[in-house]
This record gives C-alpha cells, structure tokens and sequence, in this order.
C-alpha cells in the first residue's frame, strides 16, 4: 500500500498555528489532508469556485440533498450551483459542524477579554470572521461574500427543544479529514476556537495541512454514490471539464 504522506503524492505541507488565517487554490485532481495536531482544534472553512467567486460553498443544498444535518465520510460540499466542490474521501472524528457559523469580535470578547495587538502583539485574540475577512480581501471578496461555514473537527448536537450542545473532547490529537477537490477551489480557513466552545479561556489550537496528488472519481466511487443526489451533482460537476 503506498503511503501518500511519504511518497511523490505529496505536494506541500504546513502547519496552520491556532488563532491563524490561511487561503490558497486546490486543484481539481488534489487532495487537501487537514489533522488536528494537539486535539481540541476547530477550523472553520469557506469554499469558492476559483475560476467564478460568484459560486461558492452552500449549506443548505449540501445538507437536504444528503439528508444529513453534519459531515463525515462519504459525503461532498455542494456549491450553489449544485456542483460538487469537495468530497470527503476519509476522515476520523464522524462529525463534523454544519450550523453553528463561526466567532466574531465581540463574541471572543465577551468570552476571553480584551486583547488586541497593541496590547499583545502575536499573542493577540483573533477571530474567525475578521480572519475570514483579511482572506477574503486578498482575493477581491468582502463581506458580502461571507456564508455559513464548515467547523472541521467540531461536534454540536440538539436536544429536543432545539437546545445546542457543544461537545467538548470530540477530536483527539492525530485525528484527520481528507478532502478530494473536484474543482478548482479556492479554501479559505481560520483555526479559531468553535463559537459555542465553552472553555474559559482563548486557546486556539493548530492543524496540519497536507496536499496530496489524488486520483480522479470513479464510477463506483463511494462519495458519487454515497446518495442518489450525489450522482447529479458528480455529473454536474464533469460537464464542466469535458
């Protein structure tokens, strides 16, 4: 068996320290591995369409179309125009954040205090949406551009009142998601605390990222026939590379 972290299948690698923002291009044909290096890390992800912005991860259709309020294995990221932006070939944790949105200002505030560069330099506390949106701006989006997220590694639940429940101790150290992208995407990224994180204190925690060759889906691929649905959007997706 050949070991893709080892081996020519890798194309980079680095680590993503906690509190940091990050953005780049995957490729059609790659695949990103994102590890939680510690445990404990929450990583909020936005997903575009490089070659049109206007294009870019939505919640809602991902959800009903596979039946699912949360991700794991087997299933893909839908974009709004019911194409598959990613799929989710392996990963370890069995959920992972579809609808809590991600922190901002005021909320990390009001949680960990005040602490900005002036006072902290590095150490400052960041945010995942102000993070978001120093990424954004590098590729000529804004707010506006900003839509519900993914928090990889992060696990919320709902009790029958419609009361969320974080789940504290949900990924351990070494756990991993591997995303096959099956367009050109632009990720955006932010390894900021979960916004219904109840731990008392700002301690965001890292992630590897690892960016592997990948083989294109086959016709008996898991994630294409994970749902029915998944199928159309597979076939969507191709017409736009033939």
């Amino acid at each position: 068996m050949i070991d893709k972290l080892t081996s020519n299948y890798l194309l980079w690698e680095e680590t993503l320290p906690g509190g940091a923002h990050s953005s780049f291009t995957m490729r059609r044909g790659t695949a990103l591995r994102i590890t939680d290096v510690e445990g404990g890390a929450n990583l909020a992800a936005l997903f575009y369409n490089q070659e049109e912005k206007l294009e870019r991860y939505n919640m809602p259709d991902t959800l009903k179309a596979q039946h699912t309020a949360h991700l794991s294995k087997g299933y893909v990221l839908y974009s709004d125009m019911g194409r598959v932006l990613a799929s989710i070939t392996d990963e370890s944790c069995g959920w992972h954040d579809t609808v809590c949105g991600m922190s901002n200002a005021a909320l990390v505030e009001a949680k960990y205090g005040k602490a900005d560069y002036q006072q902290m330099r590095n150490d400052m506390h960041r945010n995942a949406r102000d993070s978001m949106l120093i990424e954004l701006g590098k590729w000529g989006l804004g707010k506006r551009d900003i839509v519900p997220n993914v928090n990889f590694f992060s696990k919320v639940t709902a009790t029958e009142d419609g009361t969320l429940n974080f789940q504290r101790g949900h990924s351990k150290a070494g756990d991993f998601i591997e995303l096959r992208f099956e367009m050109n995407v632009l990720v955006v990224l932010s390894a900021s605390q979960h916004p219904l994180d109840p731990h008392p204190e700002y301690t965001p925690k890292p992630v590897l990222l690892q960016a592997l060759r990948c083989e294109a889906p086959s016709e008996s691929d898991l994630c294409r026939n994970f749902r029915p649905e998944n199928v159309r959007g597979f076939y969507n997706t191709e017409l736009l590379f033939r």
